[in-house]
């Protein structure tokens, strides 16, 4: 086995490695950006070598700093992980000239997969069942658009170098390619360092499934059978299974068995995915990944093999543990990607602090592979991955379960993310029905992205007694420190003189504002919640945990209520909502209209501008394209109007909520701050 080992990544996938390498008895090396610094991957390695500025061209994707890290370290082998330069075919010869072993494929392998369209060739050759597209050198608008209309509209354009939905659009109509193409080259460009185009027929409801093969410089090679990875937003994944639903032994046979060869045919060694497009019964070929995938801990689960110590073996020259008659499916596994990113904003990415965090406790039947700890920041210039969760049982109803559940014991305060969305699809009856396909979002819209609805009174109430419990606390501490403990002053339970015993809890829900007034009682506290007739009799506690433990009209809730600053995150029964203790003078100033403006949607990079003062703009017009979290997402204008100002040039950062673009006044107030 390895002495030690170089993770040339970060977040979950440096971490995952790390544990894998550690139980091994392998001393684990780090790499990290400034960024990084006080980084869980950092935390968790032996050492680590800060190798450059946040940008990841700076840092993590330059390969001679990288190299120097590991010279430095006397490591003498180098993890990739997956993204940044695990599929850089440079990197790997790079590696070994330097005298490292690449614990991934050869540079040749990795070559001939790094290309959609060689790699759609060499399947051909192979036998292997392809998409029908074009795959050829030229790039031109002209030559594409005439493969297009042979193929026949819809179409899917492909970044040649591309992975994860990056440099990816669905075209529907001829009009859309111009603008379609011109979007996917620049991301490509700027994720890959190449904008080369392939044009594919778009299959309409294919499921997306890939098989998991590993290989030895032996001539051993094997397939750990399939994940079904369908439901996807932006082209990527976000809930992987493994078995895939459907799949019987004979067609998993035939699944794997191409893969198997798409695997031979280019002489691979190591850990790589092919990935298939499943479509009434007939597969295709769409692309070989060569690396770790993120969803491969579902196959770990079934298979009971540990991946990345296959890597580590197979790198060093030493045969497959297990052959394929030595395989078996054992149960059923989901995987859940947990993400910074608002769902009801077309998915964009967000940023913010982990000011809460908690996730299920693991156990044989679930497990957290994470990148980040409470108190974190989610920063702008990487991937926003905070956790992957992971469920195994016995068979596909029973992971589901368990998948809904541990979903529900997820919280995460502090910014946007995609948690309680997770839920909606894993709990929904197309879903458990493994109804599956790659639109599976869009053809469940409605019911996965419902109307947002005002606090519940069971909210209400939890807010309430939190803040209560919370300010007798304090009051209690307060009067122990005082001259005069017993003084009434030092009350909060309403106490006035010749008067009531009552108090008056305001909120912002939103841009509603709500009020609860509290009754003092005895036998405890009242609250008269809007809308019900009858007040609430509530009691608890806050237990040693911080939970609050309530008692609301005779019924035992527990709950968590984060609080920061005025604002409140209620988490109970799996869905969280926020409240604001209302300060009048707050309220006033964010009624202010600050002018005609367009406001940043989310932090992120100025990748293009396409406007200047003076210009006339029509509404849904693009005025500018931000790039952030390798995506890109474009800002338009919200009605018509007339530029009056731009305020930031290409490349420069930008803050969430900062005036990006000003309009000139129309008179009639029909622009205002979006």
């Amino acid at each position: 086995m390895f002495d030690r080992i170089l993770i040339a990544n970060r977040g979950e996938i440096a971490c995952r490695v790390m544990r894998t390498a550690k139980r091994l008895g392998v001393h684990t090396v780090a790499v990290y950006s400034e960024a990084d610094a006080g980084a869980l991957h950092v935390a968790m390695a032996d050492e680590a070598y800060c190798i450059g500025p946040a940008e990841a061209r700076l840092s993590y994707l330059n390969a001679d700093l990288v190299l120097e890290a590991a010279a430095q370290s006397g490591a003498l082998g180098i993890h990739p992980g997956y993204g940044f330069l695990s599929e850089n075919a440079e990197f790997a010869e790079a590696c070994r000239q330097a005298g490292f072993i690449f614990i991934g494929p050869p540079p040749d392998a990795i070559r001939a997969m790094g290309s959609k369209s060689g790699a759609k060739r060499i399947m051909e050759a192979a036998e292997v069942p392809v998409v029908p597209g074009y795959h050829g050198d030229s790039q031109d608008l002209e030559t594409l658009a005439k493969s297009a209309e042979d193929i026949g509209y819809p179409v899917l354009l492909k970044a040649v170098a591309g992975g994860g939905g990056k440099g990816m659009r669905v075209v529907d109509e001829p009009g859309d390619l111009a603008a379609a193409l011109e979007s996917a080259k620049r991301e490509s460009q700027a994720a890959f360092g190449d904008s080369a185009m392939i044009v594919e027929k778009y299959l309409v409801r294919p499921r997306h499934v890939e098989v998991q093969v590993f290989a030895d410089r032996h001539g051993n090679a094997v397939h750990l059978f399939e994940r079904d990875c369908s439901v996807q937003r932006r082209h990527q994944k976000i809930i992987e299974e493994a078995p895939a639903p459907g799949i019987d032994d004979a067609l998993r046979g035939r699944l794997g068995g191409a893969a198997v060869n798409a695997a031979r045919a280019i002489g691979y060694e190591g850990a790589g995915t092919v990935e298939f497009l499943f479509d009434s019964g007939d597969f295709y070929f769409m692309e070989m990944n060569t690396r770790l995938q993120v969803e491969h801990p579902v196959t770990e689960m079934i298979s009971g093999v540990d991946l990345v110590e296959w890597q580590l073996r197979v790198a060093l020259g030493q045969s497959l543990p297990l052959g394929q008659d030595d395989l078996a499916i054992d149960g059923h596994a989901f995987e859940a990607r947990l993400y910074a990113e608002d769902p009801s904003r077309d998915f964009l990415p967000a940023a913010g602090t982990l000011r809460h965090l908690r996730y299920p406790a693991e156990n044989p039947h679930v497990r957290i592979d994470g990148g980040v700890r409470e108190g974190d920041a989610v920063g702008i210039h990487y991937d926003p991955l905070i956790a992957k969760l992971i469920v195994w049982d016995a068979d596909r109803a029973a992971a589901l379960i368990r998948l809904c559940r541990a979903l529900d014991k997820v919280q995460i305060v502090g910014l946007t993310t995609n948690a309680g969305f997770l839920a909606a699809v894993a709990g929904h009856p197309a879903f458990a029905a493994a109804d599956l396909d790659t639109n599976f979002i869009a053809r469940h819209h409605a019911e996965l992205f419902p109307e947002s609805r005002p606090a519940s009174s069971r909210v209400l109430s939890l807010a309430c007694l939190d803040v209560l419990l919370r300010r007798d606390g304090e009051a209690v501490s307060a009067a122990r420190r005082s001259a005069d403990p017993h003084s009434p002053w030092h009350l909060t339970n309403g106490w006035r003189l010749n008067d009531d015993n009552y108090h008056v809890l305001t909120f912002r829900d939103g841009e509603a504002i709500i009020e609860v007034t509290i009754h003092y009682r005895p036998d405890g506290i009242l609250l008269q919640l809007p809308g019900e007739t009858e007040p609430v009799k509530a009691a608890g506690e806050i237990d040693a945990a911080g939970d609050l433990i309530a008692v609301l009209g005779g019924v035992r809730i527990k709950a968590t209520v984060v609080r920061h600053a005025m604002e409140l995150t209620i988490i109970c029964g799996g869905t969280s909502h926020r409240l604001e203790l209302d300060d009048p003078a707050a309220r006033a100033e964010l009624q202010e209209p600050s002018g005609g403006s367009l406001k940043a949607p989310m932090p992120g990079k100025v990748a293009v501008i396409k406007v200047k003062a003076g210009d006339v703009v029509s509404r849904g017009a693009t005025l500018m394209v931000l790039e952030a979290m390798k995506m890109e997402h474009a800002v338009t204008a919200p009605t018509d109007g007339t530029i009056a100002r731009v305020h930031y040039d290409v490349d420069e950062q930008v803050e969430d909520g900062a005036v990006l673009v000003s309009f000139e006044d129309d008179g009639d107030g029909a622009l205002k701050d979006q």
